[in-house]
């Protein structure tokens, strides 16, 4: 806190706004879909501290509530594109050879379609929902970084720790979990 300070302010604010996306049940004043129509287009005051829409619907209350399923969306796609991106990255970065050629085809050919065309047609087989969204976000972003992790699993598996491992005879998950995603895992939490 009092080496960076604007670190910290912004630290608490997303602090205040993950609170607020918890707890917005509790903190929400009226249902998030609760109409009075006597009440449409009121500007903010001590009973409607953000207004009121076109139906009548408290806009403080339909924005925590909205607030909630942000994070949900955002934290389980960020998961999924995390748990994407460690999997092929380190599997097709150790493999190497034409196995790692043939996915990395594949994560060109994927990133060549725009997010939301894959969203659109994707909804479109599956029907509309929050898990869709997330896969195909969590699919999205996973595909694209894994690009990074296999540059860093092909350099972190040239290391002389990694070739001393293998020489003593360390399976290959053993170097995997012990040695290769241990190295990575600053670029895995800035993916």
């Amino acid at each position: 806190i009092r080496d960076k300070p604007w670190g910290a302010f912004g630290g608490a604010i997303f602090l205040a706004f993950l609170l607020c996306g918890i707890f917005a049940d509790a903190l929400a004043p009226y249902g998030p879909n609760d109409t009075d129509l006597r009440s449409r287009l009121l500007a903010p005051s001590l009973d409607f501290l953000m207004g009121t829409d076109h139906l009548g619907r408290d806009v403080l209350s339909r924005v925590l509530i909205g607030a909630r399923l942000s994070m949900i969306i955002g934290f389980l796609g960020a998961g999924l594109a995390t748990v994407v991106s460690i999997v092929l990255g380190v599997v097709s970065g150790y493999l190497g050879g034409t196995f790692d050629m043939l996915i990395q085809r594949l994560v060109d050919a994927w990133m060549t379609f725009p997010g939301l065309v894959l969203l659109i047609v994707f909804i479109s087989i599956f029907g509309p929902g929050v898990t869709q969204i997330v896969v195909v976000l969590g699919l999205q972003y996973g595909i694209a970084g894994s690009r990074i992790v296999r540059g860093q699993v092909i350099s972190v598996r040239e290391d002389m720790y990694a070739h001393a491992a293998q020489s003593m005879g360390a399976g290959t998950l053993h170097i995997l979990w012990r040695h290769i995603l241990p190295n990575i895992m600053p670029v895995i939490i800035v993916l």
